[in-house]
């Protein structure tokens, strides 16, 4: 690990970035060309205090997470990443899982849905980046490794990751999962991280494995949602994808209809925010960090 050279990487890249381009207002007020050290905290859920000691050359040795956290707060491009890790002495992570690189152009699309509740999932259901309305509509996703980043995993291993939807629909919400992982699978091919989370989910669950061979196949594109907010209810929402091209990311955003009772919810959520949010958070309400680089998918 290099600390100093660390150090001078998150200056130069911090003084690089602009506040628009990750959705923050420029102000008149603003007197460093890039962004602040709080915003970069604060874009990567992370502690000031602890941002600043690696800025200065000290502290502990950052986790994955934290790197590919500031990676995405930062907008790094793929070699930059890269180097991150390295000046780091962390392993450059592998294309999947929770720390995979997120492209810089689909993050500037997730900036540029301030409003509306957004966010990056892997196919299998990974978080890597969600604004504030998504966290308020779903709440946050946490920092997990290992098959428990996968929501989907989560969906059929955890009891408390189902309290998203109304029970009754359950069981829909299995067989979508499952019919999409299947997609994915095999799009994938031999894929030996997918072929990984199948073994373990048909040994942990009956409901997968019976799923599983019915041999349903089909992406999940876009899917109307009842979502349980702890305040509000059921809040019923469009959830609509777009892919990136390779087809292993996806952004997420939810609308629903204008004068509906769905639009009126999401715009309480603005002022409701994330304060009252109990439930466990999950990791992409699809089927789920400003930007925090690490939320839910459902």
């Amino acid at each position: 690990m290099n600390l100093s050279e660390l150090a001078a990487f998150l200056k130069t890249r911090r003084a690089r970035a602009r506040p628009a381009d990750v959705g923050l207002p420029v102000g008149p007020r603003r007197r460093v060309p890039g962004l602040r050290r709080e915003e970069v905290a604060q874009l990567a859920s992370l502690s000031a205090d602890y941002y600043t000691e690696l800025e200065r050359g000290r502290g502990a040795q950052p986790s994955a997470q934290t790197l590919a956290a500031l990676a995405r707060a930062l907008r790094l491009e793929g070699d930059e990443r890269d180097y991150l890790f390295h000046l780091a002495g962390r392993p450059v992570p592998a294309a999947h899982g929770p720390t995979a690189h997120v492209q810089p152009a689909m993050l500037a699309m997730l900036d540029r849905l301030a409003t509306t509740p957004a966010m990056i999932i892997t196919d299998l259901h990974e978080t890597l980046a969600q604004n504030d309305p998504a966290a308020a509509l779903i709440g946050r996703h946490p920092m997990r490794t290992g098959p428990q980043a996968s929501y989907v995993y989560r969906w059929f291993t955890d009891p408390a990751a189902r309290t998203l939807y109304p029970k009754d629909e359950h069981p829909h919400h299995s067989r979508v999962f499952v019919s999409d992982l299947r997609a994915v699978a095999a799009r994938r091919g031999r894929d030996a991280h997918v072929l990984r989370l199948v073994a373990t989910l048909r040994r942990r669950s009956a409901e997968f494995a019976s799923l599983w061979d019915d041999h349903t196949v089909a992406l999940r594109r876009a899917d109307h949602k009842r979502l349980v907010h702890p305040t509000l209810g059921i809040i019923e929402v469009d959830c609509h994808s777009l892919f990136s091209e390779d087809g292993r990311q996806r952004l997420l955003w939810f609308t629903a209809p204008a004068g509906s009772r769905g639009a009126a919810q999401l715009e309480l959520l603005s002022v409701i925010g994330t304060q009252d949010m109990t439930r466990e958070t999950l990791d992409t309400t699809e089927g789920g960090p400003g930007l925090n680089a690490a939320a839910p998918t459902g």
